[in-house]
């Protein structure tokens, strides 16, 4: 099995000490990525950890086709102890920042304990600097990329930094690289706060030999020509299909739909595109830097889960509003469908939807948790009974689009989620518009049939999360492929990615996680049964739980006091 190469490189921002480890024999295992984060966040995080804690780790790791030239493998991965789920959560962000990564040699760096000062950490393949920057405090992520590549001739591909969010441990700040691209579910730029850490910079020439077959020179190609309605408008090309067939959440979720879809369509988005936009070494193209030539106001985005939160369920119909919320999640180091989704909260709780004035004042202030901002940087699962609305959340973390109550394998896959309402762990809505073929696409209503689909797209999803493969490579990656650029027999890298989910939902199970968590904010035909049949496909107890002997090593052992 191909997998990432390269020792541990672990960091105690607290004691200023550096140790690395060989790792080999969890890397032939667990291939990199997300995988990788998820058995050394497993055995080396107290299973009862304070997520802000100092004994909490971040783990940030690449996986084998980082060491290829292929399209679709500008990614990198970060696992930890989220603020805002309050359980094991891995994120990974697209950029520029992975190739740098592999230079420092490392195939994965932990950052542990707490520093007593603002810090920047620099791992290069010399070994690691600290360097204190206390003029860096409340700095937003542009600023902090501007002084790093000042100072040390290291561009926002170098970084991964957080904003004023972070700093202030917003429960969902971002952690971000190549200053617009985001570590953005789950709060990692909290836990990297809560360390004092306002940066973390990756440089070298030690990249790890790692043969990668070549076939990926033919999905380099395919890419680069595929006429993709994504290459011109991401994600948003979905928007008005999702609006039509009311599966576009509107007015912190009263309705299915938006009357000014219009306004912020996929098609408005790409009017204000104005050049192509990528990750490194990817010819998908399929990012969105969009200008307003009337205000100046320039961002990269919004994709469409932007668009659903500051757009139709926050009551805005017009995209340079929606770009203005972009850039300020953006700027201050933010997650934009959990700040938005909350602000959403705040709207209908004041019957303030539409009030573009409001929400970017909101977003400022919950940056610096200033005033209201304050109460909204926890998150709408804790905060919703203060504002009299109803909990728009799974695990602690605010909904994606896509809406579950009209995409129903969707909304079953919102409820088994480890990482909480989050679209991406399972990406089961592709079958359910569909935009699959006909022979693999299923209806929208009801659960039959869909837990074992389920399953399989979690397991597969763990696998491209640890390989890294980026998601919107599936028209591209057949199984057939996937086994020859991992060396893998596609049912046992299925195996693996099921191993993934409950190693995750073991650590959560001993922080109190079980079935009661396992819930949605609405009905859904059948719910009971597919989730029962859910834990039956995967071998798990009926309340949720994961047996022990489903699971290898671990760490039960409690946080110091």
């Amino acid at each position: 099995m191909k997998h990432s190469r390269g020792p541990l490189c672990s960091i105690d921002v607290g004691d200023r000490t550096v140790e690395t480890e060989d790792i080999d024999d969890v890397l032939e295992s667990y291939v990199g990525g997300r995988a990788l984060g998820t058995k050394l966040a497993h055995e080396r995080i107290p299973f009862d950890v304070d997520p802000l804690g100092a004994d909490n780790r971040l783990f940030f790791a690449t996986g084998p086709l980082q060491h290829s030239t292929m399209s679709f493998t500008g990614r990198t991965s970060a696992t930890t102890v989220s603020p805002l789920t309050d359980g094991l959560l891995s994120s990974n962000a697209g950029g520029f920042v992975s190739r740098n990564f592999t230079g420092t040699g490392y195939s994965a760096v932990e950052i542990t304990g707490a520093s007593d000062g603002l810090v920047v950490v620099h791992v290069t393949d010399d070994g690691v600097e600290f360097e204190a920057v206390p003029d860096l405090e409340g700095a937003t992520v542009p600023e902090t990329c501007e002084y790093l590549e000042d100072e040390h001739d290291l561009g926002p591909e170098h970084t991964a930094v957080i904003g004023p969010a972070g700093e202030n441990e917003v429960r969902f700040a971002s952690v971000m690289t190549s200053e617009e691209r985001a570590f953005g579910r789950g709060g990692l730029g909290a836990v990297l706060g809560s360390k004092n850490v306002k940066a973390i910079t990756f440089d070298g020439d030690s990249t790890r030999e790692v043969e990668i077959p070549a076939v990926q020179m033919e999905i380099h190609g395919e890419a680069a020509q595929a006429d993709h309605p994504m290459k011109a408008q991401g994600t948003t090309s979905v928007a008005e299909y999702a609006n039509m067939v009311e599966a576009l959440s509107s007015y912190y979720f009263e309705d299915l739909s938006f009357e000014g879809i219009d306004g912020i369509s996929g098609d408005r988005v790409e009017e204000k595109k104005y050049k192509k936009g990528t990750c490194s070494s990817c010819a998908f193209a399929c990012k969105l830097p969009t200008r307003d030539e009337e205000s100046g106001l320039e961002t990269e985005g919004p994709e469409f889960e932007t668009l659903m939160a500051f757009g139709s369920n926050s009551g805005v119909d017009d995209i340079v509003d929606v770009m203005q919320s972009n850039k300020l999640c953006d700027v201050y180091g933010l997650d934009t469908i959990s700040t938005g989704d909350t602000i959403a909260a705040y709207l209908k709780s004041e019957d303030e939807f539409g009030n573009v004035d409001l929400i970017h004042n909101l977003v400022e202030q919950i940056a610096h948790r200033e005033g209201v901002g304050d109460t909204l940087a926890e998150g709408v699962d804790r905060i919703h009974e203060d504002l009299g609305v109803e909990n728009w959340s799974v695990k602690g973390m605010e909904f994606a689009a896509h809406d579950g109550r009209t995409l129903n394998g969707q909304g079953l896959a919102f409820a088994t989620s480890n990482r909480g309402a989050d679209h991406m762990y399972a990406e089961f809505y592709p079958y359910e518009y569909p935009l699959v073929g006909e022979e693999d696409a299923f209806q929208k209503e009801g659960l039959e049939g869909k837990p074992p689909k389920l399953v399989e797209l979690e397991n597969l999803n763990a696998v491209k999360d640890s390989a890294i493969f980026c998601k919107f490579s599936r028209d591209f990656l057949t199984e057939e492929r996937i086994e020859t650029l991992l060396d893998a027999d596609y049912d046992d890298l299925l195996a693996l990615g099921g191993e993934v989910v409950a190693m995750e939902r073991h650590f959560n199970n001993q922080r109190g996680f079980d079935r009661g968590d396992d819930r949605l904010p609405y009905e859904l035909p059948d719910f009971e049964q597919g989730l029962e049949e859910y834990y039956a496909e995967r071998g798990w107890n009926d309340d949720g739980t994961v047996p022990d002997t489903k699971v290898g090593g671990g760490s039960a052992a409690p946080a110091d006091d």
